[in-house]
């Protein structure tokens, strides 16, 4: 009986651990299960990435809440794997807005061709479904893109639903290069 428990036990610890991991970096993650505290740390070369869909509003006016959730959860799985495969870090969402950074949590020499070339994908993916849409007479999403690159500060704020952030004048520049940009 006590095995049975210590295995139930085992398990649900690693379930926990993977939520815990799914929302913080590894590192960041462990640090925090260690300390309960995670320090901020200072990049000295990072590339932040902003997208934010055109006409959001509008559009969203036109669909029902289930249908637009639907048509976000979509677009940002799409997002998540790009993310995935250029070996950057999603930072979070806010509405219909994306962040994602590369050169974190572990630093690397290609962050800003990686995402580059994320973004490139992203601007692909979102052009191939918008054209699927349109011919099916749907809405659809258009999508500004900012990028920079530069120091940022990244660490865990709260103490209550844990949030990894990053931030600094990069952060500040890549939010206003996607604002003014064309889809």
């Amino acid at each position: 009986l006590l095995t049975a428990k210590n295995e139930t036990i085992e398990r649900e610890r690693q379930r926990a651990d993977t939520l815990l991991q799914n929302i913080l970096p590894e590192k960041t993650a462990e640090e925090l299960k260690t300390n309960g505290t995670v320090k901020p740390v200072h990049y000295e070369s990072v590339t932040v990435l902003f997208s934010d869909f055109k006409n959001f509003t509008t559009i969203a006016e036109s669909l029902s809440p289930e249908a637009l959730v639907k048509e976000l959860d979509e677009h940002f799985r799409l997002f998540d794997a790009i993310v995935v495969r250029h070996g950057l870090e999603k930072i979070k969402t806010i509405g219909d807005a994306y962040m994602c950074a590369g050169g974190l949590p572990e630093p690397n020499e290609t962050h800003a061709l990686d995402t580059v070339r994320a973004a490139l994908e992203m601007q692909q993916e979102i052009g191939a479904l918008a054209a699927k849409k349109a011919a099916a007479g749907k809405p659809f999403f258009e999508m500004r893109i900012g990028i920079n690159t530069g120091p940022v500060v990244a660490g865990v704020v709260g103490s209550h639903k844990f949030a990894y952030d990053i931030w600094g004048d990069t952060v500040n520049t890549a939010a206003r290069l996607e604002e003014g940009g064309m889809p």
